[in-house]
């Protein structure tokens, strides 16, 4: 039975791609892309050969129809982003509910994503935490960030290297400067980096250093306090 598979790729080290991965990008009639060059560098690295069809943002609303009807004739598909589990801040919700919707098989596989090991390399609790993912970059963003001052779980953020700085700014200006963050860059990489400390510290830290690279923002939830208690502090410094 023909069906869609979800297929995470690796973040930046090639070699964290599952077996069940590759086995599934062999025997898939075609593969939909959300960068058609990324995906035939990956496939090539591979040894992999596959019809490959884009599937961006930019024309998931036109082309969902289509791929599913595909599918529902007995073609099955596998689904990729540039990087990563599709649908976490990437194309996939739509055609994923399409499928559903029409009673075609969704079967999603495990695999990389950079927010877990940003989140569990934090040192900052991981039995609940909220997954924000890139901000509003304008209408809405400061509403959002808002909401969130009272948020007890941790908070995991992308952010783009031209706005890490300013957004470690406006977490310090509503969190507190002296709430604890963790920041991850390129994981999986060789310039792989982790800055903990407080929103100050860490702004100032990527004052100074150009930031490079993709940004994953671990922000400590809002200590747990009860009436009449004064509030610790999650972490003290050394």
């Amino acid at each position: 039975m023909a069906k869609l598979y979800i297929v995470p790729t690796p973040i930046g080290n090639l070699d964290d791609i599952t077996l069940r991965a590759i086995h599934v990008l062999r025997e898939v009639d075609f593969v939909l892309a959300e960068d058609t060059r990324t995906t035939s560098f990956l496939l090539r690295h591979l040894g992999i050969e596959k019809k490959l069809h884009s599937h961006h943002k930019f024309n998931e609303h036109a082309t969902v129809r289509m791929v599913a009807d595909a599918i529902a004739a007995g073609r099955s598909a596998a689904l990729v982003s540039d990087a990563g589990t599709p649908g976490i801040s990437d194309p996939g919700f739509l055609l994923v509910r399409t499928c559903v919707e029409q009673g075609i098989e969704v079967e999603t596989l495990p695999g990389a994503t950079a927010a877990v090991p940003a989140l569990v390399q934090s040192g900052f609790p991981c039995d609940r935490f909220c997954f924000e993912g890139f901000l509003p970059q304008k209408k809405g963003r400061s509403k959002h960030l808002q909401a969130l001052a009272d948020e007890e779980r941790t908070m995991i953020f992308y952010e783009s290297p031209y706005r890490v700085v300013k957004c470690l700014e406006q977490f310090a200006e509503v969190f507190g400067p002296d709430r604890r963050v963790s920041v991850s860059r390129e994981l999986t990489k060789k310039f792989e980096q982790t800055v903990r400390g407080t929103l100050a510290e860490v702004a100032a830290h990527f004052r100074a250093n150009e930031p490079k690279g993709e940004f994953v923002i671990v922000v400590a939830g809002r200590p747990k306090t009860r009436k009449g208690d004064v509030a610790e502090p999650l972490f003290q410094n050394d």
